[in-house]
């Protein structure tokens, strides 16, 4: 007459059913639907980050700001009026605007007589007939 009393179906059911599964931790592999190669990027990210910190607790901590680069406002070399795009590039380097753009118009220091002269001599070559030997 002292049996234990026994638990009743219903308590038994919810009790041996599995209940939604434990948070997954970051040392668990991923889910299946996942594969190997989304991950590369998180890894060279990881990998990269490991790095720069290796790198700063080596090196002194001050930081030191560049000046932002100066927009260079494209200006005509004589007069100096703002060409934008409508400015010629001379040969000797220099940007000029429509007036004095070119070589008689500016101080060029371009030699385009030299330059003629060494595009003639390279298109028309000296040609001579061999020398005949006589016997």
């Amino acid at each position: 007459s002292s049996t234990p009393p026994k638990p009743s179906p219903s308590a038994s059911t919810t009790a041996a059913s599995p209940a939604t599964p434990p948070p997954t931790t970051s040392a668990s592999p991923p889910p299946r639907a996942c594969s190997p190669r989304s991950t590369l990027p998180i890894r060279l990210l990881e990998r990269a980050a490991e790095e720069r910190d290796a790198r700063t607790s080596d090196a002194p901590a001050a930081v030191v700001f560049a000046p932002a680069p100066a927009r260079q406002v494209s200006r005509c070399f004589s007069c100096r009026k703002r060409v934008g795009l409508t400015g010629f590039r001379c040969r000797c380097g220099d940007l000029f605007c429509g007036e004095h753009r070119y070589s008689d118009r500016h101080d060029c220091s371009y030699d385009y007589k030299a330059t003629a002269r060494a595009a003639i001599a390279r298109a028309n070559p000296v040609v001579r007939a061999a020398k005949i030997v006589r016997v």
